[in-house]
């Protein structure tokens, strides 16, 4: 954060307040109190990581200062996400090759991500392979862990606008449908998965609840969760919403093992409808085809803290 300056030039000294360490004490003893009595409220309303619940919503809080302009007073926010995602490297011009790694630790090991073994399961899971039925789906609880493997279909912004006016150009009929926006290559004549990670689903709240109705999906995957309409739609149809694991893209790329094809690429790589194979892929029903939404449960809870911290 940054208190003072002008709109833009404040905005940019709360980005730099992202490079402090989370260990370190701010040198002004009223900013350090400041900084510490946010990081305290800010975890007791208990969002919680993904806003799954919790006392973990906030690790750090940095906050500088610079002089303000006489009629104005700015505040300005930047937030980081909580994965540490900095790394950089410096390549040989003539060769491409790597010279030095930076932003890390040069007595670690290099260790590709695809000899990760991901996440341990429990036995616990739900299996589920596409196409689904109603009666799987009401079968499913929020809290349940699944795996799908099989056939999925993907769907952002411009998928869920032109479904509204338009026939699918696949049956949808029993499908997952995943809000994602992957990053593709094509290798010769097929394309290749590199990166897929759920993307925030509330943008299709306004077109999701006809899309379950009118085509028959029954199970919508993304993050964030979705509001009271597509609830509606889910516990009318039969259908349940799964919350993917934000920031996982390179995880959920390996879930997929084969681009089976691609609809409406005139809409750009992100943006298409994207047939998928995939095996294992792991996701959280968070709201279920009975009315219940963690997410409204989390939000009501909150909210309720935050009146208390605003009244206190």
């Amino acid at each position: 954060m940054c208190i003072g300056s002008d709109r833009a030039h404040g905005y940019m000294l709360a980005k730099m307040e992202l490079f402090r360490t989370l260990d370190d004490v701010n040198p002004h003893a009223e900013l350090a109190k400041l900084e510490a009595e946010i990081m305290d409220q800010a975890n007791r309303i208990g969002v919680g990581a993904m806003g799954f619940g919790g006392k973990g919503s906030l690790i750090g809080c940095k906050i500088g200062v610079a002089n303000r302009l006489p009629a104005c007073y700015f505040v300005s926010v930047a937030y980081d996400c909580w994965a540490f995602r900095r790394l950089g490297v410096r390549l040989d011009a003539g060769s491409g090759a790597i010279t030095k790694w930076l932003y890390r630790d040069p007595a670690r090991v290099v260790e590709k991500m695809t000899q990760s073994e991901g996440f341990p399961l429990t036995g616990r899971e739900v299996v589920l392979t596409p196409p689904l039925t109603e009666a799987q789906m009401r079968s499913l609880k929020v809290g349940d862990v699944v795996l799908i493997s099989g056939e999925m279909f993907t769907g952002r912004d411009n998928v869920h606008k032109y479904l509204m006016k338009n026939p699918p150009p696949v049956d949808l009929h029993g499908a997952a449908l995943y809000h994602c926006g992957p990053v593709m290559l094509k290798n010769g004549d097929q394309w290749e998965t590199k990166a897929a990670g759920p993307t925030t689903s509330s943008r299709e709240e306004p077109y999701q609840a006809d899309v379950i109705r009118n085509y028959g999906v029954r199970a919508v995957i993304g993050k964030g969760g979705m509001g009271a309409k597509t609830s509606a739609a889910l516990k009318e149809c039969g259908a349940v919403y799964l919350n993917g694991i934000g920031g996982a893209a390179q995880y959920y790329a390996r879930s997929i093992k084969k681009v089976l094809g691609v609809h409406l690429l005139d809409f750009g790589i992100p943006e298409a409808m994207w047939h998928l194979r995939v095996e294992n892929f792991v996701a959280i029903v968070t709201m279920d085809a009975h009315g219940n939404s963690l997410h409204k449960d989390i939000e009501d809870k909150t909210g309720a803290e935050l009146e208390t911290l605003q009244t206190a």
